[in-house]
């Protein structure tokens, strides 16, 4: 039965009944009416002030600069540097073992081999299985993984300081004894082939591969797929993987970044027992073709037939990670496309409606690598979203206005602490330090630099890097529905390609 009590009054008297009655008492109970309350006199309220509906966002205080733990590095006898920072607010630790090559090492016939090799490192190491690494992995309760990209091939370890001795053992086996199995090779090698065969049918990789290769040609390791071929990856041997393996993991063309609640002497005795036995050795330099000419704005239209949407790729050559102009690319490219406040997510997005998202994005290797305005635009506009493109491009050379560059240097140095927040993290922020030799202060002075960036410096760097005349546009789309729309633009000529890369007749 349920009791629903009308008052906290009604609640005691109906409580103090039952537990007369469950005395057996004869007890009358009598409720008396309570005497009226005293009148209060009314209390006057003073009417609220009107209210100030102007939007008044806080007022933030200026950014500070960060500073890091300093970064101690030392050197094997073998050529291995390290890079410790000490971390100590929880029991963990990451390591990253850095080799300094990556997807730029392909061989022109044997492209994926770069990307192939490092994620074989964890397929088999020691005398341990694939399944085997995973499952002390797992006992361990720790992270390891192996990864790659355009200079440097890693393998990474996330650990309790707990199971460090053990942890490390794993990485070492890993990083120095991969063995490479066959069976595991032709897993992955058909997994990159089925992925290669999936991939002819997104507009957005098909504009990727097509961009990369009209700005750099196929002579160019940047003008490359990374993933590979299909007869290239066919064509890649054990021997070849194992051969790729010995010329470029090699102690002297490495650094192991260490980040967490250990110490560089530690570090030092650990690592010196665990890697002090590989070798080095002379390693291979890598060559790049020579890039091509720049050439007049023009538009590569490649046919994607009933696609509703157009991938929109848009550039030329950029920098290079070490150019001096990098502070101010990095806050022109916030005004341009490099915030959702920028001008292209703006302008496509928020006032036409025509995409979900654009921007655009400076690739900085160890050479000059590409700069790429891009957004996925529905179909039916794909013409006034070029001009548009063109816009911005063309505006991003005039002198920005002061609050615009304010708002920009206030997000790039607002955003920076928290690339820092744990362990992982700031390993991670260490790698660019150590392929390219930035010095080891460089986030230390990295908000001082952002804030140094003037309107001229904004200016100069987007007139020298961002030319409207001479582009590499990509666009991917239903040639059938847009090819007219786009000739009309009059950006550039046109040149209507199949997805495959042969031309497509008038």
């Amino acid at each position: 039965m349920r009791l629903v009590a009308s008052s906290s009054r009604s609640l005691a008297l109906l409580g103090a009944s039952m537990a007369l009655a469950a005395c057996g008492s004869r007890t009358q109970v009598i409720t008396a009416t309570p005497a009226p309350a005293p009148a209060v006199p009314p209390v006057e309220v003073a009417a609220a002030p009107p209210r100030d509906t102007a939007e008044k966002p806080p007022v933030l205080a200026a950014p500070k600069a960060l500073t890091l733990p300093p970064i101690v590095t030392r050197e094997l006898p073998n050529g291995l540097r390290l890079m410790v920072v000490e971390h100590h607010e929880l029991p963990l630790a990451d390591f990253i073992l850095l080799v300094r090559t990556g997807f730029e090492a392909d061989p022109a016939r044997q492209l994926g081999l770069a990307g192939l090799t490092s994620a074989l490192l964890d397929e088999g190491a020691g005398r341990r299985t694939a399944l085997q690494i995973a499952d002390q992995a797992a006992y361990l309760g720790v992270r390891l993984g192996t990864g790659g990209g355009w200079d440097f091939s890693t393998v990474s370890l996330h650990t309790p300081t707990a199971q460090l001795d053990s942890a490390l053992a794993l990485f070492a086996d890993v990083a120095l004894r991969p063995t490479f199995p066959q069976a595991e090779l032709d897993r992955l090698r058909q997994e990159r082939i089925t992925r290669i065969i999936q991939n002819r049918d997104q507009p957005t990789v098909i504009a990727d591969q097509a961009y990369a290769e009209s700005v750099f040609g196929q002579q160019h390791p940047y003008g490359r797929p990374t993933i590979g071929t299909e007869a290239s990856l066919r064509s890649i041997t054990r021997a070849d993987v194992l051969r790729f393996y010995q010329s470029y993991y090699r102690p002297n063309n490495a650094t192991l970044i260490v980040v967490g609640d250990v110490s560089p002497a530690e570090i030092e005795r650990k690592v010196t027992a665990l890697f002090g036995g590989w070798q080095r050795r002379a390693v291979p330099a890598v060559t790049y073709a020579q890039l091509p000419a720049a050439q007049p704005t023009k538009v590569f239209l490649i046919d994607k037939p009933g696609a509703a949407q157009s991938s929109f790729r848009i550039g030329t050559v950029g920098v290079a990670r070490t150019t001096e102009d990098y502070f101010p690319i990095q806050v022109m490219n916030t005004i341009l496309g490099g915030s959702f406040t920028s001008r292209l997510n703006n302008t496509l997005r928020e006032v036409k409606g025509y995409t979900y998202g654009a921007g655009s994005g400076f690739s900085m290797r160890s050479q000059p690598g590409p700069f790429t305005a891009r957004a996925e635009i529905v179909a039916a506009k794909s013409d006034s979203a070029l001009l548009d493109f063109m816009k911005e491009l063309r505006g991003i050379r005039d002198t920005v206005p002061a609050a615009e560059l304010e708002k920009a240097k206030r997000y790039l140095m607002l955003q920076l602490p928290n690339q820092f927040e744990t362990t992982t993290d700031i390993a991670q922020q260490l790698v660019p330090l150590a392929v390219y030799g930035l010095p080891l202060d460089y986030y230390n002075a990295y908000t001082q630099r952002i804030q140094a960036v003037t309107q001229a410096d904004v200016q100069r760097v987007a007139q020298r890097y961002v030319d409207p005349a001479k582009l590499n546009i990509v666009v991917v789309g239903d040639a059938k529905s847009i090819e007219a729309g786009i000739r009309a633009t009059k950006v550039g000529d046109v040149e209507v390609k199949g997805a495959a890369g042969a031309a497509v007749a008038p």
